[in-house]
């Protein structure tokens, strides 16, 4: 396994509410655009299902995908993520989705970590693996 960590900056934010629950808490939609560096280096973009509820917090859970290059292949794949939001603070586990990793980077598998403060800049920590 190698580590793969760096950050990621948001480029894009499209999030739309698709059923309000009263007060603040609603479902909603959004589709992210992000850049990456450090060991991974390229572009991404995301669809997240969230749920808020009333206090501000959230619970989300969606797909991305990566394209750039990683220990110098260049290629692609699809992470699942999972995660929560405290009202300061984005916290999710990512995982490589199997088979889906393709190019220079077909064979990819992993999982690993991210945290976004309220911002546009995260950090992520990934172990993954090509077989």
């Amino acid at each position: 396994m190698a580590k793969a960590k760096g950050t990621f900056e948001v480029a894009g934010w499209d999030e739309k509410a698709y059923q309000e629950l009263g007060g603040k808490a609603k479902l909603t939609r959004a589709s992210i655009t992000q850049s990456y560096s450090g060991d991974l280096d390229g572009k991404g973009t995301w669809e997240l299902l969230m749920c808020y509820r009333s206090d501000g917090t959230a619970v989300y859970t969606g797909l991305g995908t990566f394209d750039g290059t990683f220990e110098g292949q260049a290629g692609a794949f699809v992470m699942e993520s999972e995660g929560t939001f405290d009202g300061k603070a984005a916290r999710s586990k990512w995982s490589v989705v199997a088979g889906s990793a393709k190019r220079g980077l077909k064979g990819l598998t992993g999982r690993g970590t991210s945290a976004a403060p309220h911002g546009s800049v995260g950090t992520y920590d990934l172990s993954l693996d090509k077989s």
